[in-house]
């Protein structure tokens, strides 16, 4: 498939592009600073300004065929890109006919009675951008939450049990955001997942 992610220069993002062409999907890598991403057969370095109309996004989403917003500002710009700019890149999806589109969120952002205080702004935005895609959208959603990302080592294993504060190898993240696209029993669905047993492709078959 034809995959365009938002916040390709990113840990989860770079990660993300790797993982989906082994898979062999050619990848539109959207980013603010397209510069540094490198262009091969199968990676386009596209410019996303989240900070545009949903015209001039839609525009930069060009042939994809699927959508993954992995994009963030770590608390400088929770409003504007975490929050709003997801919106309008999930109103852009739309606008050009795409339904499949994977949002990258975080541990419990639609369960407020779980939130970390040291985090409360991050949620806030993740919540209204979950929410917004659970009930504003007709798309082919897929929510992956996430607990804290460390730049450890993938094992390749993860569970999807998780009742309390998890961490998550970056690594594995990306390849449970990969997986998803294989698998469409996760449409429409929240998945909270940490780092486990279990491997990933089995894990979310079993979703």
């Amino acid at each position: 498939m034809k995959i365009f992610i938002a916040g390709a220069t990113g840990r989860v993002g770079e990660e993300l592009i790797k993982d989906l062409v082994k898979k062999g999907h050619y990848v539109y890598a959207g980013a603010r600073r397209e510069g540094e991403i490198e262009s091969n057969d199968s990676v386009q370095p596209t410019h996303l300004d989240l900070h545009g109309s949903v015209d001039a996004i839609a525009d930069t989403l060009s042939d994809a065929e699927a959508v993954y917003f992995v994009a963030g500002s770590r608390g400088k710009d929770l409003l504007q890109t975490d929050l709003y700019g997801a919106v309008k890149l999930m109103q852009a999806a739309e606008q050009k006919g795409i339904k499949r589109y994977i949002h990258l969120s975080s541990l419990f952002a639609l369960q407020p009675e779980k939130w970390s205080e040291a985090l409360t702004d991050y949620n806030i935005s993740k919540f209204f951008s979950d929410s917004w895609l659970i009930d504003k959208t007709n798309l082919d959603y897929t929510i992956l939450q996430p607990g804290n990302l460390k730049e450890t080592p993938g094992s390749g294993k993860i569970t999807t049990g998780i009742e309390k504060k998890s961490e998550n190898s970056i690594e594995n993240v990306a390849a449970v955001l990969a997986e998803l696209l294989e698998q469409d029993n996760t449409i429409k669905k929240v998945i909270l997942m940490g780092d486990g047993d279990v491997p990933i492709e089995e894990a979310v078959k079993k979703i």
